[in-house]
């Protein structure tokens, strides 16, 4: 069985990209079909694999500022040949799945979530600091884009979703169904020797507007209470750093031992943004530490509150607070935090995954159509 694999773009490591390896170790001779590409800013793993790109990788300066080529990336996806091909997973949150495959492929869709700025434009609008054109002249490219989205969700045979949320929205926006496979956990990688807990809380997190930092910062200032706030740059980090008091530290970039470490030292993780699915809850479970989120997008499916962690209803500094302060006062049970992780794990995710596979392609080649 011939199998590809195609991935929105390739120029920052993150979680889609931690899906990807763990998908490719299922399919290890399978080639990437991606984009763009920018090896330095990838895992060794990534950099190992055959990884194919478009005639975007030719563009100056596309693989360090790709949103102004907003327009090209259909095209880019519809340009692959993957006729040759008899099973084509695209890992999408934009763009790779609007690849064109012939009727004998069997096209799956790991959708990581439907188009979040072009979805939720003005969600998208208020928390961006655009200029003047941008604001003018994007309505009309987000109307072409959400078109082109719903037309080329049509072409995948079936859909995979990470979250219930994202379920939802594939509902929702294209009118398919999705099953919900969550993505994977190495927890074996956070099950460390028991530590002291010592006196700070952790957020692991890109500084950027939708994660909601400010807001943690905010209620931190106030609480008085350490926090340590473990990402690399991001162009909100001279604001948030303006408004931060002493007791909130910027760790910036960190290897990963010392990410473990801090995961299983802290008092708990806070995680203030809504997240389509949100890997650090149960990286911080995993390591035996409690969650403090906000009650919306995929923490619904892994964070059971009093349990696992502490949820709070609305993004107001007030309710943090006062999250943080029932998180004080509950007793954790580290081992079963632990076992509640244990579910997610990619062990789990390999094993879901390759039994999703082996019935779809059986009921493909069945003749069966898929809703």
């Amino acid at each position: 069985m011939k199998v590809a694999f195609v991935h929105d773009y390739l120029n920052q490591y993150g979680g889609a990209e931690r899906v990807l390896e763990e998908l490719h170790a299922l399919f290890p001779s399978a080639p990437v079909y991606t984009s763009m590409y920018w090896p330095e800013k990838m895992s060794p793993t990534i950099r190992g694999l055959d990884v194919r790109t478009s005639f975007m990788q030719r563009l100056p300066l596309v693989t360090r500022n790709h949103q102004p080529f907003l327009l090209l990336y259909p095209l880019a996806f519809e340009s692959f040949d993957l006729s040759g091909y008899d099973v084509v997973i695209s890992n999408s949150s934009a763009f790779s799945k609007g690849v064109l495959t012939p009727p004998g492929t069997l096209h799956i869709c790991y959708c990581l979530t439907p188009m979040r700025w072009v979805w939720n434009y003005h969600a998208y609008v208020e928390r961006e600091r655009l200029g003047t054109a941008a604001r003018l002249v994007l309505p009309a490219v987000i109307s072409q884009l959400r078109s082109w989205d719903v037309a080329s969700a049509q072409n995948v045979d079936r859909f995979l979703a990470i979250s219930r949320t994202v379920a939802a929205r594939i509902r929702k926006y294209y009118r398919r169904d999705a099953t919900v496979i969550y993505p994977p956990v190495n927890c074996d990688a956070f099950q460390l020797p028991p530590a002291r807990v010592e006196d700070y809380y952790l957020i692991v997190s890109r500084l950027i507007p939708y994660k909601r930092i400010d807001l943690a910062v905010d209620a931190f200032t106030r609480l008085g209470m350490r926090l340590k706030i473990v990402g690399s740059g991001g162009r909100d980090l001279p604001a948030l750093r303006a408004r931060a008091s002493r007791n909130v530290e910027f760790v910036g970039r960190v290897s990963d031992a010392e990410l473990k470490r801090l995961y299983a030292g802290c008092r708990a993780l806070v995680f203030p943004g809504e997240e389509d699915f949100g890997i650090a809850p149960l990286e911080a479970n995993a390591s035996g530490r409690p969650v403090i989120a906000y009650a919306g997008g995929g923490v619904l499916d892994t964070v059971i509150d009093g349990r696992t962690g502490v949820l709070f209803e609305r993004q107001e500094v007030e309710c943090l607070i006062a999250a943080v302060r029932r998180a004080e006062a509950t007793a954790w049970d580290a081992d079963g935090l632990r076992a509640h992780a244990r579910q997610f794990d990619r062990q789990v995710f390999r094993e879901q995954l390759r039994q999703f596979v082996g019935e779809s392609v059986a009921a493909h080649a069945a003749g069966a159509r898929f809703a």
